[in-house]
This record gives structure tokens, C-alpha cells and sequence, in this order.
């Protein structure tokens, strides 16, 4: 994004002053029916034609400021300049916002969107989409602790379809926006709305992230040129990746007509060192008493675990290796007959394709310690422990005595390569926009367009038993890898089939695809009144369609699969040294490649037959309208308004009818919503603003939590949407005050609540679900997504100020408290003991800072971004909480001439763990799991024209 960052000219980024316009971030629609309001865009679009070929025999214009807003051009040029720009624009808001410019993100590594919207009050990011964990790249953003879902993102106002790479995502979500589609490249700004007004679209119950592009129009020269040609560097992996990214843009001489092209295309490999343990934790079924001693204490197991001590089942090394590829590009033509019309016309398109393996070498204790693989009975003198809190922290195994012959081929241990040779996620969009400034009254504006987003994985296993020869572990506390103990581990073998009966490998997995897609039309107007206090109404009607079909293809073992010779044993390697700084055992033991599985694969297994319980469709018809009135007068300004929403939700899903066979069903549900709102802004003196909003907002829920179906078939649990759930709704509340007590500098203070009515939280049961490794209809453990009530509120700070000789420091702290109030039954809030009620996301602390320094020639900037632990998501009646993380970035760039430069960015520069914990329903807490991606180190070249 550097290539911007020196003197790139963009030209008309207008500073808006005058308190009675209308923010052009912020024009929005409204709705009846999709085809009425897209006929009606037509209309307006082939008037304006009309209009300008009635105009056409008038003279030529240059283009000129916008009529409806009164200031000045800013041409930005560095650090400072992007500071004071973001700050004007914050300043003359009437509502409550949070301004990013091209430059800002030009001066720091940011390599997505995500990376430069982590550094602002009240914005959270997650690298992944769920509980994956962190793959060393910002994904997910929300606001002010709350779910990704509950933040709406939009690219130049409009909605836009994204996808996943993982298929638990693909199957659960569909509402949020992977931020990995869209590098920092686009940006021409940012804006973060924390409060809402009428004319913003809605489904961001706590706010919406609204991705702006550069224009055409506003590039200074004739003919411009942009370039940067530089690679990464990635720690863990040893791999250099390049990276590219152009733009050319071209205006003709009138001024009234330019084309703009980008392109990107953005490597990075990836090797992530990891440990994973909460994949399968229960409490032990059967076992001898013993003297417990004093509650809580240590206690020594003389024969057999405790009966109901948590024990860790299914836990140990992971290694994830991934090549990530980012291309795509964007076009854009602005035409501007006359003044008084503006036409505009987008195409955007971003591929991720992400093929990746995850290589485990896990411990399996329900295999070595019972006599079948499912079995949590321990038989009686096979074993020495501790039992800490009601949890097995340490095991020493044995050969059970009472096992019998089926020991002979039992397991402690098993290796599975877990390859998705086919991983990809793509976003893209057509929109045309069209303004009209009818007269010196009235201004309307059309926008119509379609966007589709596509998740799509192909997975599949290769799965070995080890041969039995005992094993132990020993947690070393939560925020320490677990010690495993496996004798073998460091060599080629096998043994110990499914249930003991042989050396069979084994695979399993699937293939799922998601397509995301949704068209719209809306108009816009803005009618400017003569009147003292009120000048100016916007109203506007708008009308979407959205779907998304999901499809799911198992995979079958061919007869050869199961034959030992067939394993592609040409291709062992062994886990890298990076472990060791994990501070976790496991380098050098064995493992196959990602060339290898996937051959094996490829040959020995095929992909067929629909996973009809897994697949479903959605069709999500929506109507909107608001109208809004602007105000202002002596230094007191806003706006009031009211947006009125229809939704209608059509799940079709498969269940198991009476028969016991797939029957299609759907589920047809419609909502009605009046979403007011009121902003008022206030001058308290020359330098210093307070600001007071509230609104009721709406957010439709993920689309996976209303069909998607997510087993686990050896444990026997999963999840399954909800067809049922309504819309979340929030009250939201928002005070503020802002001190601008120096040029390029602020202090502000703030303070929030939202009351959320609808929020999506889990409750626990039981479901029938056919069970492909049993190959019959089983009972499942399963968690549903359930409404529910639930609070947050909190306050944020911000300070940032230009020093003198070049340097400038920033800082900002978010304090946030968020719960569930609604006790669900079934759910962890609901429980009757060991109550949970934390919201999925909210970490109570947050912070960033920063500082920079700008003279001359050289430009450096430094920054670190920390968050407190948080809740990442439910299962199984248990949670999994993401521990504090922190992560620390530098960017410096030097100036060679005025066409070139180059930079030296790095990322994850303090190569911070990512870290979980599980919180049970005992109220116990066990290790989670534990990542290491390594430093990312950019180094890029940036030309200009």
C-alpha cells in the first residue's frame, strides 16, 4: 500500500465544513419490492442519459467541487497531512465516526483492511473466522466487543458478498466479511460509523465498516501511475513470496471522463507451529474411589483416575502449512457530462486460494487406556495420575491388566494428515452509481448492483494408528504447551487399527461449497429546504435479494486405501524445529508431506454422493425506506430520522423424516422493523465538540446459525442451525466529547450502551443425524443456536498529537463489558450451576499505541495493538477463550526521488502466541490450544507517475 503513500496527489477528498451537508459516506436507500425499485434505478439512470445528451450541445466544463459540500481540496501528501485529514473529517461528522485515509494506511505494514482498522478505538480484529485459531493475517473485525456478524461492512456504501476457506466458517456463517479478500491496496477511506443515522443501510446492529475505493476523477494529472514490486518474508516458513500491486489511472483533458485499473497479486507461505487439546475432553465414566484430601488439593491417583475427572482424551501436536495467493483487481469508470451528473461504474473481483495441510501426531487416550476407541471406562489397574480440581492433569499409562488379547493391537497414538487441496474464498461485485442534481433543491442518486461470494473446500484425511506402547502427559499449566509422551513417535510405524482389529489407514472429510450472492437497487434523495434550523431531507427506498445454497460432497475410500503398502511412505518428513519454540515436544517426529497426502488422495479415494443433512438454501427478500431531516444552527448540529425494514427468511433444509430418509423442509418466517435514530453534534467552543447519539439498529443473524449442520462423528456431537432465529435488535446509546487543543492533535473520551434483544447464544440437547462412520441414524450431542437478551457498554479514549522535529505519538484504551442477561435454557448462561454468561468476543480491555516520525526524506512508524482474553465460542456445553494477545508492527520508509521510494515493513514482530483455554460446565478450566506464526518482514519498492 506504500506505493500511495508519497505524494500520490488525490486530488478531491473534500473536507466538509458546512454542517447542513449530507455526508456522502452515508447515502442510502430504501425499499418495496425488488423489482419496482430496480425498474426504478433503471428510470433514473436512462434519465440522466437523457439529460446529457440533452446537455450535450453545451460546452465542455471542468470539474468542480461538489455543490452540496463547501470546502477546500486537500491533497495529501504524509503522515501529518493523513492525520489532520482523518481529523477534519471526524470533527465535521454529525455523527459518531472513526476516519482512516490512503495515506495513513500507506505509513504502516497494513496488508488488508483488517490491519489498518485494529489501531482504532472500540475495533476488535481476530485472525480467523471462528476458533481455528490465528493463521498470522487479520480476518474478522467487529465492534466494541460484540460478534463479527453483529458489524456490517460495505464497500463504497453497497453490500458485499465474501466467502471461507475453512469449512466450519462455510457452513456456520455467511453474514460477516473475511477481511483477507480485500488488501490494503483499495482503500481510499475508511469509515468506522459507531452510531447510526436513517440513511445507513441496515444490519450492523452495533455499527458499520464502510470500505471507500479511489475514484477516477479525483487523481490530479491526466495519466497516472502507481507500482509496488517488492516480497515477504516469512519466519517460520524460510519462504520469500512476492508481492505486486499497480494501479494505472487515465482522465481525459475536459476532466469529465477517467478510467482506473488495479491490480494485486500477493503470495505468503505459511507455517504455523501449533498444539491442540481441547478436541475431545470428558469426564472419566468408571474407575475405583480414592481418598480425595482436602477440596481442590493435588491428590495422587494409588490405582485408578477419579470418577468424573476430566481427563484429555484426544490432544497433541499440530503443524499447519499454507500457501496463500491474493489476486484480483478493480475497475472503475467515472463519466461527468455535465456538473450536474455523475455516472460511476465498478467491477471488482478477490481470489484467495489457500491450499493447506494440518499434520497432527496426537495422543489418544480413550484408545490406550480402554478397550475400544469410543470407551471413557478406565479398566481397573492400568494407571498412575493426578487429579488437580477435578481435572487429570498427569498420566502415566500402563498395559490394562484385565485388556486381554485386544491390547495386543491397541493404539496410543494416532497421525493424521488433514490436506484441503482445494481451499478458496472469492468476493466480488458489479455496482453502478448514479447522481443527479436535478436543481438547486433537489439531488438524487441511484445505485444498482450484484455481488456474489464463494467459500469452497475439499478435505480429506490420511489417518495411521501407532503401534501400542503406552505413553503419558503432563499439563504444565494453561498458558504452557501440554508434555506428551510417545514412545515411537520419532520413527516411521504403525499398528492398531479401528477397534484393534488391524493396520488399516482410514480417511474421512468432504466437500463443501457455499455461494453467497445478492442484488439490489435503491435511490436516494436529498431535498435542501429553506428553512433556519432544518436544511436539508434525504428519504430513499431500497430493495435486495440475498441467497446463499450450500452443498456438501462426502468422500469414499477406494478398496486400495486401506492397504498399508499403499501409504506414500516416499514421503515422511518430520516436524520443524519452530516447536521448540513453542516451547512444546514434537520436532522431528514423523509426519507425511502435503504432496504426499494429497497424492495419496487423489488415488485412493474419490469424492461422491450428497451429505443431504449437511446442505441447505436460503432466500432473504428485503424492503427498506427511511426518510431523514439535517439540522444546524450556532454551532448545534444532527440529524433525525427513522428506518422502516421488511425481511422475509426462507430456509429449505433436509431432515429425517418418520421413514428415516432426507425430506426437504422449509421454513418461512417475515420481520417488520422501525429502526429511529437521532444524532445531535455541539460545538462547546472553538475547539472542542460533544456529541450525543441513540438508535435502534438491526442485525439478520449468520445465515450457517438458521441451516448449517456440523458433526463430529467419532464423538458423537455437533451442531445444527436454528430455522427460527429472529434478527438481533439493539438500543443503542452514545455520549462523547472531543478536544482538537492542537493542529493534528485530539483528546476524546466517549462512553456506550447497547441493549441487545435477539442476540444468538447456544443451547445444549440431543438430535438424531445419520452418522457416516456408523453408517446409521445415532443420537448426537448437539448445540443449537437459541435468541436471547443480552448488555454491552464501556468507554473509549483517544489521544494523538503532532510533536515537534518530526515525531507525533498516539494511544487509545477501550474499556468494555459485555453478558448475556437472558439465561437460555440449555445454555451456558442458563445452566443451574457454574453459570457462563460472557459474550462471544468482548474483551474487556484494549489498547493501541504508536508513534511516528516524519522529516525529510524518512518516514518511521511503530505501534502495538493489545486486547484481554475473550470468549471465542461455545461447544458441547463448554468454552473456548482466547487468551490476551499483543502484537507489535513497524513500518519505515525512505524517499529516493520524487517517483521513487522504498519500505521495510514488519509484522508480528514480538512472534506472539495466540492461546486458548476451555471452560467447562465443572467450571474447570484446561489447556486449549496454542499457536505460533512467526514474523512477517515486507520489503518493497514503490514507483509513481
Amino acid at each position: 500500500m506504500n506505493w500511495l503513500t508519497h505524494g500520490a496527489n488525490i486530488k478531491g477528498e473534500v473536507m466538509k465544513r458546512n454542517q447542513s451537508v449530507v455526508n456522502k459516506n452515508a447515502e442510502r436507500p430504501v425499499s418495496t419490492s425488488l423489482t419496482p425499485v430496480a425498474s426504478a434505478a433503471a428510470i433514473l439512470v436512462l434519465s440522466i442519459a437523457m439529460s446529457a445528451q440533452a446537455q450535450a450541445q453545451a460546452p465542455a466544463t471542468a470539474p468542480s467541487v461538489d455543490p452540496e459540500v463547501k470546502g477546500e481540496v486537500v491533497i495529501v501528501t504524509g503522515i501529518r497531512a493523513a492525520m489532520q485529514q482523518s481529523l477534519n473529517q471526524k470533527r465535521n461528522s454529525d455523527t459518531m465516526v472513526e476516519v482512516i485515509t490512503a495515506e495513513d494506511v500507506g505509513k504502516m505494514p497494513d496488508k488488508n483492511v483488517a490491519d489498518s482498522l485494529q489501531r482504532l478505538p472500540g475495533v476488535s480484529v481476530a485472525a480467523a473466522g471462528g476458533s481455528e485459531g490465528s493463521f498470522g493475517e487479520n480476518d474478522r473485525v467487529a465492534l466494541r466487543g460484540t460478534p463479527f456478524g453483529l458489524t456490517l461492512t460495505t464497500l463504497n456504501s453497497h453490500t458485499v458478498s465474501s466467502g471461507d476457506w475453512f469449512a466450519d466458517n462455510i457452513i456456520g456463517g455467511g453474514r460477516s466479511v473475511s477481511f483477507s479478500l480485500f488488501p490494503s491496496e483499495l482503500i481510499g477511506r475508511v469509515t468506522v460509523h459507531k452510531g447510526s443515522q436513517a440513511n445507513l443501510l441496515e444490519g450492523g446492529a452495533v455499527g458499520v465498516v464502510d470500505i471507500e475505493t479511489r475514484k477516477p476523477l479525483d487523481f490530479k494529472k491526466g495519466l497516472s501511475a502507481q507500482m509496488s514490486l517488492g516480497a515477504v518474508n516469512s519466519q517460520n516458513s524460510g519462504k520469500n513470496d512476492g508481492q505486486f500491486n499497480g494501479l494505472v489511472n487515465w482522465k481525459n483533458e475536459a476532466g469529465n471522463l477517467a478510467v482506473m485499473v488495479q491490480g494485486f497479486h500477493e503470495k505468503r507461505t505459511l507455517s504455523r507451529v501449533g498444539q491442540e487439546n481441547g478436541i475431545w475432553y470428558d469426564p472419566v465414566d468408571a474407575g475405583s474411589s480414592v481418598d480425595k484430601g482436602v477440596p481442590g488439593a493435588s491428590t495422587a491417583i494409588k490405582t485408578d483416575p477419579v470418577k468424573g475427572a476430566k481427563a484429555n482424551y484426544l490432544g497433541g501436536t499440530a503443524w499447519f502449512e499454507q500457501e496463500r495467493t491474493r489476486k484480483g483487481g478493480l475497475i472503475d469508470v467515472q463519466f461527468k457530462p455535465t456538473s450536474d451528473i455523475t455516472l460511476d461504474l465498478t467491477a471488482f473481483r478477490s481470489h484467495l486460494d489457500a491450499p493447506n495441510i494440518n499434520h497432527n501426531f496426537m495422543q489418544s487416550l480413550g484408545r490406550f487406556l480402554a478397550p475400544n476407541w469410543t470407551a471413557k471406562d478406565f479398566p481397573a489397574g492400568h494407571t498412575s495420575g493426578t487429579v488437580s480440581n477435578g481435572v487429570l492433569t498427569q498420566l502415566t499409562g500402563t498395559v490394562p491388566a484385565n485388556c486381554g488379547a485386544v491390547c495386543g493391537t491397541m493404539s496410543s497414538a494416532v497421525q493424521e494428515e488433514f490436506s484441503r487441496p482445494i481451499a478458496e474464498s472469492q468476493s466480488k461485485f458489479v455496482n453502478l452509481d448514479g447522481k443527479w442534481r436535478v436543481n438547486d433543491k433537489l439531488t438524487l442518486a441511484g445505485k444498482v448492483g450484484s455481488t456474489k461470494g464463494l467459500g469452497n473446500t475439499q478435505s480429506g484425511a490420511l489417518g495411521v494408528w501407532m503401534p501400542y506402547t503406552g505413553g503419558s502427559y503432563t499439563m504444565n499449566g494453561l498458558d504452557k504447551a501440554v508434555t506428551y509422551v510417545i514412545p515411537g513417535a520419532d520413527k516411521f510405524s504403525i499398528g492398531g487399527g479401528p477397534d484393534g482389529t488391524g493396520n488399516v489407514p482410514y480417511t474421512y472429510g468432504s466437500h463443501v461449497t457455499a455461494i453467497d450472492k445478492e442484488v439490489y437497487g435503491q435511490i436516494d434523495g436529498t431535498y435542501k429546504l429553506d428553512l433556519a434550523s432544518v436544511q436539508s431531507v434525504q428519504f430513499g427506498v431500497r430493495a435486495a435479494e440475498h441467497k446463499r445454497d450450500l452443498t456438501a460432497i462426502g468422500i469414499n475410500a477406494l478398496p486400495s486405501l486401506s492397504l498399508v503398502s499403499n501409504l506414500p511412505t516416499g514421503g515422511l518428513t518430520s516436524f520443524p524445529t519452530e516447536f521448540n519454540d513453542l516451547d512444546a515436544n514434537g520436532a522431528g517426529w514423523w509426519t507425511f508431506s502435503r504432496e504426499a497426502v494429497n497424492s495419496w488422495l487423489s488415488t485412493h479415494a474419490k469424492y461422491e454422493g450428497h451429505l443431504k443433512q449437511n446442505e441447505f438454501k436460503i432466500k432473504e427478500p428485503t424492503r427498506s425506506g427511511y426518510v431523514m431531516a439535517n439540522f444546524g444552527a450556532d454551532g448545534f448540529s444532527g440529524n433525525i430520522g427513522v428506518r422502516v425494514v421488511h425481511t422475509k427468511e426462507e430456509v429449505e433444509r433436509n431432515e429425517i423424516a418418520p421413514s428415516g430418509t432426507f425430506e426437504p423442509r422449509l421454513y418461512t418466517n417475515t420481520y417488520l422493523d422501525f429502526l429511529p435514530s437521532a444524532n445531535f453534534r455541539m460545538d462547546l467552543s472553538k475547539n472542542l465538540v460533544a456529541r450525543f447519539s441513540t438508535s435502534r439498529t438491526m442485525a439478520r443473524p449468520e445465515l450457517g446459525q438458521m441451516a448449517g449442520t456440523d458433526l463430529r462423528d467419532v464423538q458423537g456431537t455437533g451442531s445444527a442451525g436454528n430455522p427460527n432465529l429472529r434478527p438481533i435488535r439493539s438500543n443503542n446509546f452514545d455520549l462523547g466529547v472531543e478536544w482538537y487543543f492542537a493542529e493534528k492533535s485530539l483528546l476524546a473520551a466517549g462512553a456506550f450502551y447497547s441493549a441487545l434483544d435477539g442476540y444468538v447464544t447456544y443451547g445444549s440437547g440431543t438430535a438424531t443425524f445419520y452418522n457416516q462412520l456408523q453408517k446409521k441414524n445415532t443420537v448426537y450431542q448437539i448445540d443449537t443456536p437459541l435468541n436471547t437478551t443480552a448488555e454491552v457498554k464501556g468507554m473509549e479514549f483517544s489521544y494523538q498529537q503532532a510533536l515537534p522535529a518530526g515525531f507525533g505519538v498516539n494511544a487509545n484504551y477501550t474499556y468494555t463489558l459485555g453478558k448475556e442477561t437472558g439465561k437460555a435454557p440449555g445454555s451456558m448462561c442458563g445452566a443451574l450451576t457454574y453459570a457462563d454468561c460472557t459474550l462471544i468476543g468482548t474483551s474487556k480491555n484494549a489498547y493501541n499505541v504508536g508513534a511516528f516520525y516524519e522529516q525529510n526524506k524518512v518516514s518511521a512508524r511503530l505501534t502495538y495493538s493489545w486486547r484481554s482474553g475473550f470468549l471465542n465460542g461455545t461447544s458441547r456445553n463448554s468454552a473456548s477463550y482466547q487468551a490476551s494477545v499483543g502484537s507489535l508492527s513497524a513500518s519505515l520508509a525512505y524517499q529516493i526521488n520524487e517517483n521513487f521510494s522504498v519500505t521495510l515493513d514488519g509484522k508480528d514482530l514480538n512472534n506472539p502466541m495466540v492461546r486458548s483455554v476451555i471452560h467447562t460446565a465443572g467450571a474447570m478450566d484446561v489447556p486449549g490450544s496454542l499457536y505460533k506464526n512467526g514474523r512477517q518482514i515486507y520489503l518493497a519498492l514503490h514507483g509513481k507517475y
